[in-house]
């Protein structure tokens, strides 16, 4: 049996700037200048430790147009590490560091390291004791602005094997090296966009994919289409947060046997919740919000964090939080108690989504609207059988928005308690309506 593991990784963005250096200092804004670099150093690490045959990059090595010397340098550095290892290199270049647009620094590449055409999709080989593991087949993309499907250049007649005629190549492994937008993103550009069936035509049994930074496989598995997502997180976008790192690809007799994730960031973005409905004062809420920080941090391996936190709920701390001023310090007060610790955390922002309590005795008084909302309510509560003939009548009378049908299914008792959070709602509603 001819078994072997490669890495497949993408978007590294190597020096890109990170959010939240404006406002840190110190240590945090360190570790976000340099945590895309140290990202890079990670992953060459874990190509030795797996003792993989060969690194996969499907492109936006880079930035922009404009690399940097430092990111040139430590790129060059890690690849310089794995060909002493014997570990090859397919790279392809992305929207973000395209070949006809981006400055290079650097001429000459180790052994073992193959930056793929640009002019045309390119086929090479891996080969091990007169054996061709696989065939990496891929493109560069020229210029930032890729319009064209390149999924479609993958045909037979470029994936001819580029091994030596003497190479066994019964069980190689067919990838596909591509940076492209196979599903649609509104967080990415369609670059060379694609469909999965545009992927499936092609005579590959591993695509390689890069540009979309959430971390998924797609498809059925028959090809194995995956994206690695980027390989350091870089803000509070959804597709930018939490576990960041590269795929782990174990291949056994010409096929794909295993495909596991292994994170490689320096740092994480993370989003945080705190419910602080029980808080009774200021003091409440920032031991709730230090708390909720404390279990995260154990959640991420030790990691240093940057959070966006939330505070919900409904209580007595609604009122306190609205005050002027008080957001900005009590986001000043959790910096300062935080970010001496290690690994650090460090809060990017605090957001206000709790809501006032409601006292419906009180609005029955008033009679108003609010007050007349709260008597139906309390009407339909106390008899589940006239709530269920509302529905009825609302179902005939608004014939272009049916109630769904798992809602006209429910049982009679579950419809009390959608009944009052639907009460808490319009009360919310007119309470908003009030206070501006």
């Amino acid at each position: 049996m001819s078994s072997f593991c490669f890495v497949h990784a993408a978007d590294l963005h190597l020096d890109t700037p990170l959010e939240g250096i404006s406002t840190a200092t110190g240590q945090v804004r360190e570790a976000l200048i340099e945590a895309s670099l140290h990202a890079w150093d990670h992953l060459v690490e874990l190509c030795i430790a797996e003792d993989a045959a060969f690194l996969l990059l499907a492109g936006d090595i880079y930035d922009g147009v404009d690399r940097g010397v430092r990111a040139q340098l430590r790129f060059l550095r890690g690849l310089e590490r794995l060909s002493e290892r014997g570990i090859q290199t397919f790279v392809v270049h992305g929207n973000h560091d395209p070949v006809e647009e981006g400055w290079s620094a650097i001429i000459h590449w180790p052994a073992g390291v193959t930056i793929l055409d640009h002019t045309d999709v390119q086929t090479v080989s891996v080969e091990r004791d007169g054996r061709c593991l696989a065939t990496v087949t891929g493109i560069s993309y020229a210029r930032r602005e890729t319009s064209e499907n390149l999924a479609l250049r993958f045909r037979p007649r470029h994936l001819a094997a580029a091994a030596s005629p003497a190479a066994d190549h019964s069980a190689a492994l067919r990838i596909g090296l591509l940076h492209c937008s196979a599903i649609s993103s509104s967080e990415h550009l369609p670059y060379s966009p694609c469909s999965l069936a545009d992927l499936r035509q092609a005579p590959i049994d591993y695509w390689a994919l890069g540009h979309i930074h959430k971390r998924q496989t797609l498809g059925d598995g028959t090809p194995v289409i995956a994206y690695p997502g980027n390989l350091q997180g870089r803000s509070m976008k959804p597709s930018e947060t939490d576990a960041k790192g590269a795929l782990v690809v174990e291949c056994a007799d010409g096929r794909v046997a295993n495909v596991r994730f292994h994170a490689c960031d320096a740092l994480r973005f993370a989003a945080l919740h705190a419910d602080v409905s029980t808080c009774a004062d200021i003091s409440d809420v920032l031991d709730e919000l230090l708390q909720a920080a404390e279990r995260r941090r154990a959640e991420e391996s030790g990691l240093p964090l940057v959070v966006r936190a939330t505070v919900d709920g409904r209580g007595p701390a609604h009122s306190l939080l609205a005050r002027p001023g008080v957001l900005p310090s009590l986001l000043e007060e959790l910096r300062e108690r935080s970010v001496a610790q290690l690994p650090f955390l460090w809060w990017d922002a605090l957001s206000d989504a709790t809501r006032p309590q409601i006292d419906r005795d009180q609005i029955r008084e008033r009679h108003d609207f609010a007050a007349q909302v709260v008597a139906e309510a309390d009407a339909l509560l106390a008899d589940p059988i006239v709530l269920r003939h509302l529905l009825d009548e609302l179902n005939r009378e608004l014939p272009l928005r049916r109630l769904p049908e798992a809602l006209r299914q429910l049982p009679d008792e579950d419809l009390v308690p959608l009944m009052a959070a639907a009460e808490t709602i319009a009360l919310d509603l007119l309470t908003e309506e009030d206070e501006q």
